[in-house]
């Protein structure tokens, strides 16, 4: 299995946009993502200037219906 390598939100963010993902709402430092298509719903936390934990850019992937070879293959 491949290692998750260090992600920003914004990457992230940008990454589910590109695949259809759009903003919902912002509560904070927390920004809700709708996919129009399947009603599939993330939440992703935006901290500017600190990466994404691994577990957590994983975990965010697969409640998106992606996987890390999904996201790794447009890097």
């Amino acid at each position: 299995m491949t290692r998750a390598p260090q992600i920003t939100a914004r990457e992230l963010l940008g990454f589910l946009k590109r695949k259809g993902f759009i903003e919902e709402r912002r509560s904070g430092s927390h920004l809700t993502l709708r996919h129009p298509d399947s009603g599939r719903t993330i939440t992703l936390p935006i901290h500017t200037g600190c990466d994404l934990g691994r577990g957590l850019a994983v975990r965010v992937l697969r409640d998106a219906g992606f996987s890390l070879d999904d996201y790794l293959a447009t890097r």
